[in-house]
Protein backbone atom coordinates (compact mmCIF):
# COMPACT_ATOMS: atom_id res chain seq x y z
CA UNK A 1 0.00 0.00 0.00
CA UNK A 2 1.09 3.86 -0.81
CA UNK A 3 2.73 5.25 2.35
CA UNK A 4 0.80 8.67 2.82
CA UNK A 5 -0.89 7.91 6.05
CA UNK A 6 -0.17 9.71 8.82
CA UNK A 7 0.85 7.75 12.16
CA UNK A 8 -1.06 6.77 14.71
CA UNK A 9 -0.98 5.78 18.62
CA UNK A 10 -1.94 2.44 19.37
CA UNK A 11 -2.25 0.43 22.66
CA UNK A 12 -3.15 -2.84 23.10
CA UNK A 13 -1.30 -6.57 23.76
CA UNK A 14 -0.84 -10.15 23.23
CA UNK A 15 1.15 -13.61 23.46
CA UNK A 16 3.94 -15.16 21.99
CA UNK A 17 5.20 -18.15 20.43
CA UNK A 18 8.47 -18.29 19.12
CA UNK A 19 10.85 -20.20 17.03
CA UNK A 20 14.31 -19.22 18.39
CA UNK A 21 17.93 -18.62 17.05
CA UNK A 22 20.62 -21.42 17.58
CA UNK A 23 22.77 -20.06 20.32
CA UNK A 24 25.72 -19.93 17.86
CA UNK A 25 23.98 -16.90 16.19
CA UNK A 26 26.58 -14.25 15.81
CA UNK A 27 24.09 -11.04 16.40
CA UNK A 28 22.31 -9.92 18.99
CA UNK A 29 18.57 -11.83 19.10
CA UNK A 30 15.49 -9.44 19.04
CA UNK A 31 13.18 -8.20 21.94
CA UNK A 32 11.26 -11.49 21.90
CA UNK A 33 7.38 -11.91 23.84
CA UNK A 34 7.43 -12.71 27.12
CA UNK A 35 4.15 -13.81 28.93
CA UNK A 36 3.12 -10.30 30.68
CA UNK A 37 0.42 -8.07 30.76
CA UNK A 38 0.19 -4.35 29.02
CA UNK A 39 -0.99 -1.89 31.79
CA UNK A 40 -1.84 0.31 28.78
CA UNK A 41 -4.53 -1.85 26.91
CA UNK A 42 -7.19 0.45 27.18
CA UNK A 43 -9.66 -1.06 24.98
CA UNK A 44 -9.36 -4.52 26.93
CA UNK A 45 -9.41 -4.83 30.46
CA UNK A 46 -10.45 -8.27 31.80
CA UNK A 47 -9.94 -12.01 31.71
CA UNK A 48 -7.54 -13.10 29.09
CA UNK A 49 -8.37 -14.74 25.47
CA UNK A 50 -11.18 -12.07 24.84
CA UNK A 51 -11.93 -12.46 21.19
CA UNK A 52 -11.95 -9.42 18.39
CA UNK A 53 -14.60 -8.19 16.83
CA UNK A 54 -15.86 -5.60 13.94
CA UNK A 55 -18.71 -2.63 13.80
CA UNK A 56 -19.44 -2.66 10.19
CA UNK A 57 -21.41 1.45 10.07
CA UNK A 58 -22.34 2.24 6.73
CA UNK A 59 -22.05 5.30 5.24
CA UNK A 60 -24.73 8.70 4.53
CA UNK A 61 -24.85 10.99 2.05
CA UNK A 62 -23.09 14.63 3.40
CA UNK A 63 -23.50 16.31 -0.10
CA UNK A 64 -24.38 15.86 -3.70
CA UNK A 65 -23.46 16.92 -7.23
CA UNK A 66 -25.95 19.56 -7.92
CA UNK A 67 -26.06 19.04 -11.83
CA UNK A 68 -26.61 15.26 -11.32
CA UNK A 69 -27.87 14.63 -7.83
CA UNK A 70 -24.99 11.76 -7.14
CA UNK A 71 -23.73 12.17 -3.79
CA UNK A 72 -20.45 13.42 -3.88
CA UNK A 73 -19.38 13.08 -0.16
CA UNK A 74 -20.38 10.55 2.31
CA UNK A 75 -19.86 9.93 5.38
CA UNK A 76 -20.17 8.76 9.28
CA UNK A 77 -20.95 11.84 11.65
CA UNK A 78 -19.04 11.87 15.22
CA UNK A 79 -20.12 9.53 17.65
CA UNK A 80 -19.50 7.37 20.16
CA UNK A 81 -19.06 3.76 19.56
CA UNK A 82 -17.87 0.67 21.17
CA UNK A 83 -13.77 0.26 21.62
CA UNK A 84 -11.38 -0.26 18.53
CA UNK A 85 -8.23 0.21 17.53
CA UNK A 86 -8.06 -0.18 13.96
CA UNK A 87 -10.44 1.23 11.30
CA UNK A 88 -10.62 1.22 7.75
CA UNK A 89 -13.20 1.69 4.73
CA UNK A 90 -14.98 -1.02 2.60
CA UNK A 91 -17.09 -1.28 -0.45
CA UNK A 92 -18.43 -3.98 -2.58
CA UNK A 93 -16.80 -4.02 -5.47
CA UNK A 94 -13.27 -5.18 -5.26
CA UNK A 95 -12.27 -3.95 -8.61
CA UNK A 96 -13.85 -0.54 -8.12
CA UNK A 97 -11.65 2.00 -7.42
CA UNK A 98 -12.18 5.03 -4.86
CA UNK A 99 -11.26 8.09 -6.70
CA UNK A 100 -10.98 10.71 -3.50
CA UNK A 101 -10.21 11.39 -0.18
CA UNK A 102 -10.61 9.62 2.84
CA UNK A 103 -10.28 11.48 6.09
CA UNK A 104 -11.23 9.97 9.47
CA UNK A 105 -10.69 11.52 13.41
CA UNK A 106 -10.91 9.27 16.45
CA UNK A 107 -11.58 9.72 20.46
CA UNK A 108 -8.76 8.25 22.74
CA UNK A 109 -10.89 5.70 24.80
CA UNK A 110 -12.47 7.22 28.16
CA UNK A 111 -11.04 10.62 27.41
CA UNK A 112 -12.36 13.74 25.13
CA UNK A 113 -9.26 14.03 22.94
CA UNK A 114 -9.82 14.04 19.84
CA UNK A 115 -7.25 13.64 17.42
CA UNK A 116 -6.73 15.77 14.05
CA UNK A 117 -8.08 14.43 10.63
CA UNK A 118 -5.98 11.53 9.09
CA UNK A 119 -5.92 10.43 6.02
CA UNK A 120 -6.28 6.67 5.08
CA UNK A 121 -4.66 5.57 1.70
CA UNK A 122 -7.02 4.59 -1.06
CA UNK A 123 -5.28 2.98 -3.54
CA UNK A 124 -5.27 -0.53 -2.04
CA UNK A 125 -5.89 -2.92 -5.29
CA UNK A 126 -2.57 -3.61 -6.01
CA UNK A 127 -2.85 -5.92 -2.55
CA UNK A 128 -5.19 -9.26 -2.58
CA UNK A 129 -5.16 -12.33 -4.49
CA UNK A 130 -4.24 -13.20 -8.11
CA UNK A 131 -7.12 -12.86 -10.85
CA UNK A 132 -8.72 -16.43 -11.69
CA UNK A 133 -7.61 -17.53 -8.39
CA UNK A 134 -9.99 -19.30 -6.05
CA UNK A 135 -9.85 -16.75 -3.52
CA UNK A 136 -9.98 -13.63 -5.61
CA UNK A 137 -13.15 -15.18 -7.90
CA UNK A 138 -15.09 -16.34 -4.58
CA UNK A 139 -17.65 -13.75 -4.24
CA UNK A 140 -16.65 -12.44 -0.86
CA UNK A 141 -13.75 -10.17 -1.45
CA UNK A 142 -14.45 -6.19 -1.07
CA UNK A 143 -12.78 -2.92 -2.30
CA UNK A 144 -10.73 -1.58 1.05
CA UNK A 145 -8.78 1.60 1.63
CA UNK A 146 -5.34 0.76 3.04
CA UNK A 147 -6.03 -0.04 7.24
CA UNK A 148 -5.20 2.71 9.64
CA UNK A 149 -3.94 1.69 13.43
CA UNK A 150 -5.59 4.73 15.83
CA UNK A 151 -4.94 2.84 19.25
CA UNK A 152 -7.74 2.57 21.91
CA UNK A 153 -10.63 4.71 20.72
CA UNK A 154 -14.12 5.13 21.50
CA UNK A 155 -15.41 8.03 18.85
CA UNK A 156 -15.04 8.32 15.48
CA UNK A 157 -16.25 10.54 12.81
CA UNK A 158 -15.36 10.34 8.59
CA UNK A 159 -15.55 11.80 5.39
CA UNK A 160 -15.09 10.20 2.42
CA UNK A 161 -15.09 13.00 -0.77
CA UNK A 162 -15.07 12.34 -4.56
CA UNK A 163 -12.13 14.00 -6.27
CA UNK A 164 -12.98 16.64 -8.88
CA UNK A 165 -12.03 15.53 -12.21
CA UNK A 166 -10.77 18.66 -14.96
CA UNK A 167 -13.37 19.25 -17.85
CA UNK A 168 -15.80 22.11 -18.62
CA UNK A 169 -17.58 22.74 -14.85
CA UNK A 170 -17.07 21.06 -11.92
CA UNK A 171 -17.42 16.40 -12.37
CA UNK A 172 -17.13 13.94 -9.81
CA UNK A 173 -16.54 10.27 -10.32
CA UNK A 174 -19.16 8.04 -8.57
CA UNK A 175 -17.95 7.02 -5.61
CA UNK A 176 -18.10 2.95 -4.92
CA UNK A 177 -20.99 1.63 -3.92
CA UNK A 178 -21.89 0.15 -0.04
CA UNK A 179 -18.98 1.83 1.32
CA UNK A 180 -18.58 0.89 5.48
CA UNK A 181 -16.58 1.69 8.19
CA UNK A 182 -14.89 -0.73 9.67
CA UNK A 183 -13.82 -0.72 13.32
CA UNK A 184 -11.85 -3.74 14.63
CA UNK A 185 -11.23 -4.63 17.73
CA UNK A 186 -8.03 -6.76 18.40
CA UNK A 187 -9.05 -8.28 21.23
CA UNK A 188 -7.51 -9.18 24.69
CA UNK A 189 -5.15 -11.44 25.31
CA UNK A 190 -2.76 -11.55 28.66
CA UNK A 191 0.36 -12.00 27.00
CA UNK A 192 2.57 -9.94 24.74
CA UNK A 193 6.21 -8.84 23.43
CA UNK A 194 8.69 -6.90 25.59
CA UNK A 195 8.77 -3.22 25.52
CA UNK A 196 11.06 -0.71 23.32
CA UNK A 197 14.42 -0.78 25.29
CA UNK A 198 13.70 -3.97 27.36
CA UNK A 199 16.37 -6.68 27.65
CA UNK A 200 15.48 -10.02 25.63
CA UNK A 201 13.62 -12.06 27.65
CA UNK A 202 14.53 -15.46 25.87
CA UNK A 203 17.44 -17.14 27.41
CA UNK A 204 17.12 -20.59 25.59
CA UNK A 205 14.46 -21.48 27.72
CA UNK A 206 10.58 -21.56 27.03
CA UNK A 207 8.88 -18.53 28.86
CA UNK A 208 5.97 -19.69 31.07
CA UNK A 209 2.83 -19.82 29.12
CA UNK A 210 4.42 -20.13 25.55
CA UNK A 211 5.70 -23.13 23.35
CA UNK A 212 8.84 -23.08 21.97
CA UNK A 213 9.56 -24.74 18.07
CA UNK A 214 13.35 -24.83 17.99
CA UNK A 215 15.52 -24.08 14.95
CA UNK A 216 15.72 -26.56 12.79
CA UNK A 217 13.23 -28.80 14.16
CA UNK A 218 10.57 -28.99 11.69
CA UNK A 219 7.41 -27.22 10.67
CA UNK A 220 4.07 -27.11 12.42
CA UNK A 221 1.70 -30.21 11.24
CA UNK A 222 -1.09 -28.99 9.01
CA UNK A 223 -4.58 -28.25 11.16
CA UNK A 224 -6.50 -31.20 10.92
CA UNK A 225 -9.89 -31.33 9.04
CA UNK A 226 -12.50 -33.07 8.71
CA UNK A 227 -10.91 -35.42 6.30
CA UNK A 228 -7.48 -35.16 7.88
CA UNK A 229 -5.12 -32.73 7.35
CA UNK A 230 -6.28 -29.67 5.15
CA UNK A 231 -5.06 -29.79 1.57
CA UNK A 232 -4.94 -27.84 -1.50
CA UNK A 233 -8.24 -26.55 -3.15
CA UNK A 234 -7.99 -25.88 -6.83
CA UNK A 235 -5.36 -25.81 -9.76
CA UNK A 236 -3.29 -23.15 -7.99
CA UNK A 237 -3.25 -24.37 -4.75
CA UNK A 238 -0.72 -27.72 -5.39
CA UNK A 239 0.96 -28.54 -2.24
CA UNK A 240 4.59 -29.48 -2.82
CA UNK A 241 6.49 -32.41 -1.94
CA UNK A 242 8.79 -30.29 0.75
CA UNK A 243 10.40 -32.15 3.61
CA UNK A 244 8.87 -31.75 7.01
CA UNK A 245 12.41 -30.95 9.06
CA UNK A 246 14.10 -28.24 7.05
CA UNK A 247 17.36 -29.28 8.83
CA UNK A 248 20.70 -29.04 6.91
CA UNK A 249 20.27 -32.18 5.75
CA UNK A 250 16.64 -32.72 4.45
CA UNK A 251 17.76 -29.53 2.55
CA UNK A 252 17.65 -30.11 -1.81
CA UNK A 253 20.82 -30.69 -2.99
CA UNK A 254 20.38 -26.88 -4.38
CA UNK A 255 20.05 -25.48 -1.43
CA UNK A 256 22.00 -27.05 1.37
CA UNK A 257 25.57 -25.31 0.51
CA UNK A 258 23.96 -21.87 0.89
CA UNK A 259 21.27 -22.80 3.53
CA UNK A 260 21.10 -20.00 6.14
CA UNK A 261 19.79 -19.98 10.05
CA UNK A 262 16.60 -20.53 11.03
CA UNK A 263 15.38 -17.18 12.65
CA UNK A 264 13.40 -17.03 15.29
CA UNK A 265 9.41 -16.93 14.30
CA UNK A 266 6.83 -15.53 16.36
CA UNK A 267 3.81 -18.30 15.51
CA UNK A 268 0.70 -17.62 14.41
CA UNK A 269 -0.71 -19.38 17.87
CA UNK A 270 2.04 -16.51 19.50
CA UNK A 271 0.08 -13.58 18.34
CA UNK A 272 -3.26 -14.96 19.44
CA UNK A 273 -4.41 -15.41 15.88
CA UNK A 274 -8.29 -16.35 15.94
CA UNK A 275 -8.43 -19.72 13.39
CA UNK A 276 -12.02 -19.28 13.42
CA UNK A 277 -12.16 -16.40 11.26
CA UNK A 278 -9.74 -17.74 8.18
CA UNK A 279 -10.78 -20.00 5.30
CA UNK A 280 -9.75 -24.02 6.67
CA UNK A 281 -8.58 -24.76 3.37
CA UNK A 282 -5.05 -24.02 2.25
CA UNK A 283 -3.21 -22.87 -0.42
CA UNK A 284 0.44 -23.22 -2.24
CA UNK A 285 2.39 -22.41 -4.75
CA UNK A 286 4.49 -25.13 -6.70
CA UNK A 287 7.98 -23.33 -5.17
CA UNK A 288 9.60 -20.47 -3.96
CA UNK A 289 11.51 -17.92 -6.00
CA UNK A 290 11.31 -14.63 -4.53
CA UNK A 291 10.28 -12.31 -1.81
CA UNK A 292 8.65 -8.91 -1.83
CA UNK A 293 8.90 -6.35 1.15
CA UNK A 294 5.91 -4.35 1.91
CA UNK A 295 4.96 -1.65 4.68
CA UNK A 296 1.45 -2.01 6.14
CA UNK A 297 1.34 1.48 6.40
CA UNK A 298 -0.72 1.17 9.85
CA UNK A 299 1.49 3.91 11.32
CA UNK A 300 4.40 4.13 13.22
CA UNK A 301 3.29 4.86 16.54
CA UNK A 302 3.21 1.14 17.97
CA UNK A 303 5.12 0.01 20.37
CA UNK A 304 7.02 -3.78 20.52
CA UNK A 305 4.78 -5.23 22.76
CA UNK A 306 1.24 -3.48 20.92
CA UNK A 307 2.55 -5.66 17.33
CA UNK A 308 0.86 -8.69 18.09
CA UNK A 309 -2.62 -6.50 18.56
CA UNK A 310 -1.92 -4.49 15.40
CA UNK A 311 -1.48 -8.01 13.73
CA UNK A 312 -4.21 -9.38 15.05
CA UNK A 313 -6.34 -6.13 13.74
CA UNK A 314 -4.63 -5.87 10.22
CA UNK A 315 -6.19 -10.32 9.89
CA UNK A 316 -9.75 -9.15 11.07
CA UNK A 317 -9.57 -6.21 8.15
CA UNK A 318 -8.36 -8.90 5.90
CA UNK A 319 -10.56 -11.69 6.80
CA UNK A 320 -14.11 -10.08 7.56
CA UNK A 321 -13.66 -6.87 6.21
CA UNK A 322 -11.73 -7.77 3.20
CA UNK A 323 -13.17 -10.90 2.78
CA UNK A 324 -9.85 -12.67 1.97
CA UNK A 325 -9.08 -15.87 2.28
CA UNK A 326 -6.52 -15.20 5.44
CA UNK A 327 -4.16 -12.29 6.24
CA UNK A 328 -2.33 -11.57 3.23
CA UNK A 329 1.38 -11.43 3.93
CA UNK A 330 3.03 -14.13 4.50
CA UNK A 331 5.44 -12.90 7.55
CA UNK A 332 5.39 -9.62 9.18
CA UNK A 333 8.01 -8.40 11.32
CA UNK A 334 8.02 -5.38 13.67
CA UNK A 335 10.12 -2.57 14.28
CA UNK A 336 12.23 -4.56 17.08
CA UNK A 337 13.14 -7.01 14.62
CA UNK A 338 10.10 -9.69 15.54
CA UNK A 339 9.40 -11.82 13.16
CA UNK A 340 5.55 -13.46 12.58
CA UNK A 341 4.15 -16.29 11.38
CA UNK A 342 1.73 -15.26 8.96
CA UNK A 343 -0.97 -16.88 6.69
CA UNK A 344 -1.66 -20.27 7.96
CA UNK A 345 -0.05 -23.08 5.68
CA UNK A 346 3.67 -23.54 7.70
CA UNK A 347 6.81 -21.61 8.06
CA UNK A 348 8.57 -23.36 5.60
CA UNK A 349 6.34 -24.09 2.90
CA UNK A 350 5.54 -21.85 -0.51
CA UNK A 351 2.33 -20.67 1.31
CA UNK A 352 0.28 -18.64 -1.77
CA UNK A 353 -0.32 -15.36 -0.34
CA UNK A 354 -2.66 -11.72 -1.22
CA UNK A 355 0.19 -9.62 -1.04
CA UNK A 356 1.66 -8.56 -4.62
CA UNK A 357 -1.34 -8.66 -7.12
CA UNK A 358 -0.08 -10.37 -10.11
CA UNK A 359 3.09 -11.92 -8.32
CA UNK A 360 1.31 -13.97 -5.78
CA UNK A 361 2.35 -17.13 -7.08
CA UNK A 362 5.97 -18.57 -6.64
CA UNK A 363 6.81 -15.46 -4.12
CA UNK A 364 6.23 -14.86 -0.31
CA UNK A 365 5.37 -11.06 1.18
CA UNK A 366 7.02 -10.25 4.22
CA UNK A 367 4.92 -6.66 5.53
CA UNK A 368 7.39 -4.29 7.81
CA UNK A 369 4.91 -3.33 10.42
CA UNK A 370 4.41 0.74 10.10
CA UNK A 371 4.77 3.43 7.43
CA UNK A 372 8.45 4.30 5.59
CA UNK A 373 8.06 7.12 2.88
CA UNK A 374 9.15 9.71 5.37
CA UNK A 375 10.51 7.49 8.37
CA UNK A 376 13.93 5.43 8.43
CA UNK A 377 13.19 2.26 9.23
CA UNK A 378 15.07 0.57 12.40
CA UNK A 379 18.28 -1.49 11.56
CA UNK A 380 16.21 -4.40 13.93
CA UNK A 381 13.83 -4.31 11.54
CA UNK A 382 15.77 -4.21 8.07
CA UNK A 383 18.10 -6.68 9.40
CA UNK A 384 15.36 -9.32 10.17
CA UNK A 385 14.44 -8.81 6.83
CA UNK A 386 17.67 -10.04 5.93
CA UNK A 387 17.38 -12.64 8.10
CA UNK A 388 13.99 -14.55 6.98
CA UNK A 389 14.73 -13.64 3.27
CA UNK A 390 17.71 -15.59 3.63
CA UNK A 391 16.71 -18.64 5.42
CA UNK A 392 13.15 -18.71 3.63
CA UNK A 393 15.09 -18.33 0.03
CA UNK A 394 17.52 -21.26 0.76
CA UNK A 395 15.01 -23.67 1.56
CA UNK A 396 14.05 -22.99 -2.57
CA UNK A 397 18.05 -22.53 -3.65
CA UNK A 398 17.82 -19.19 -4.39
CA UNK A 399 20.81 -16.42 -4.27
CA UNK A 400 19.09 -13.73 -2.27
CA UNK A 401 21.42 -11.51 -4.10
CA UNK A 402 20.01 -13.03 -7.53
CA UNK A 403 17.78 -12.38 -10.30
CA UNK A 404 14.59 -14.25 -11.31
CA UNK A 405 12.12 -14.63 -13.72
CA UNK A 406 8.22 -14.34 -12.72
CA UNK A 407 5.16 -14.43 -14.53
CA UNK A 408 2.72 -12.20 -13.81
CA UNK A 409 -1.01 -12.99 -13.44
CA UNK A 410 -1.74 -9.34 -14.74
CA UNK A 411 -1.06 -6.15 -12.74
CA UNK A 412 -1.49 -2.38 -13.29
CA UNK A 413 2.10 -2.76 -13.72
CA UNK A 414 2.76 -5.69 -15.79
CA UNK A 415 0.16 -7.27 -18.39
CA UNK A 416 -0.94 -11.43 -17.86
CA UNK A 417 1.59 -13.56 -19.11
CA UNK A 418 4.63 -11.42 -19.13
CA UNK A 419 7.97 -12.71 -17.61
CA UNK A 420 9.27 -10.21 -15.53
CA UNK A 421 13.43 -10.24 -14.62
CA UNK A 422 13.46 -9.11 -11.21
CA UNK A 423 15.66 -9.01 -7.81
CA UNK A 424 15.17 -12.22 -5.57
CA UNK A 425 14.18 -9.73 -2.95
CA UNK A 426 12.35 -6.87 -4.22
CA UNK A 427 9.62 -4.27 -3.42
CA UNK A 428 6.36 -4.08 -3.49
CA UNK A 429 6.54 -1.03 -6.31
CA UNK A 430 8.86 -3.48 -8.68
CA UNK A 431 6.16 -5.80 -9.07
CA UNK A 432 3.09 -3.34 -9.15
CA UNK A 433 2.47 0.35 -9.30
CA UNK A 434 2.87 1.73 -6.18
CA UNK A 435 4.59 3.81 -3.21
CA UNK A 436 4.92 0.66 -1.00
CA UNK A 437 7.27 -0.55 0.65
CA UNK A 438 8.02 3.46 0.99
CA UNK A 439 10.58 5.17 0.01
CA UNK A 440 12.83 5.33 2.75
CA UNK A 441 12.38 1.35 3.28
CA UNK A 442 12.78 0.37 -0.40
CA UNK A 443 15.91 2.39 -0.27
CA UNK A 444 17.42 -0.07 2.36
CA UNK A 445 16.68 -3.37 0.04
CA UNK A 446 20.51 -3.11 -1.80
CA UNK A 447 22.00 -3.33 1.53
CA UNK A 448 19.32 -5.94 2.43
CA UNK A 449 20.10 -8.07 -0.44
CA UNK A 450 23.82 -7.74 0.62
CA UNK A 451 23.07 -8.82 4.16
CA UNK A 452 20.90 -11.85 3.04
CA UNK A 453 23.89 -13.08 0.75
CA UNK A 454 26.04 -12.84 3.22
CA UNK A 455 23.83 -15.37 5.63
CA UNK A 456 23.48 -17.64 2.95
CA UNK A 457 27.41 -17.18 2.62
CA UNK A 458 27.65 -16.29 -0.61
Amino acid sequence: MRASLVTSIGVACTAALVLPLSPSGASAAPQVPQATQNAENAENTGSADVPGSTQSLPLSALGSDRSSGAATEQGVTRRDVSPFSLLGVVWDDADAELRGTVQVRTRTAGSHVWSDWQDLETHNREHGADPGTAERDSGHTRGSTAPLWVGGSDGVELRVQAAEEAGNGPAYPPLPRGLRLELIDPGNDQRGAPDEGAEPAYDGEPVPDTAISPEGGGDWALPEGPEGPEGPEGPEDLLPALPRAMEPGALPDSARSYAAPRPRIITRQGWGADERLREKRLGYSKTLKAAFVHHSGTGNNYSCRQAPSVLRSIYRYHVKSSGWRDIGYNFAIDKCGNIYEGRAGGVTRPVLGAHTLGFNTNSVGIAVLGTYDGTNPRAAATTAVAKLTAWKLALHGVNARGKVTLTSAGSGKYGKGRKVRLNAISGHRDGFSTDCPGNRLYGKLSAVRKAAGGYQRR
